[in-house]
């Protein structure tokens, strides 16, 4: 598991590194935390408001810190199965 963290440094950025670091923890995950400081990276994932949180490069909240247990349940979702097919592709089965 990739974690993103997205942010300047800040106290609210500090904060929501250590809430997503005991949250992986918690689940027994396997995880990596990047911190992202650099401000055209910051906006160039579409975040306007820091701390921002990202799982797997996949922004998931901004602007907020967020609880362990709320940062827990964003890491127990499934990714959906589908959501990578492009139907103009062929990616459909007829």
């Amino acid at each position: 598991m990739q974690i993103q963290i997205y942010g300047t440094g800040c106290a609210k950025c500090t904060q929501l590194s250590q809430h997503a670091e005991a949250a992986a923890q918690a689940l027994g995950l396997e995880y990596q935390i990047e911190k992202i400081s650099d401000i055209n990276a910051i906006i160039d994932a579409g975040i306007m408001s820091t701390p921002g949180l990202g799982l797997n490069g996949e922004v998931k909240s901004t602007g907020k810190v967020l609880t362990v247990e709320s940062i827990k349940a964003l890491l127990q979702q499934r990714p959906d199965p589908f959501a990578q097919i492009d139907i103009r592709t062929g990616g459909g089965c007829c």
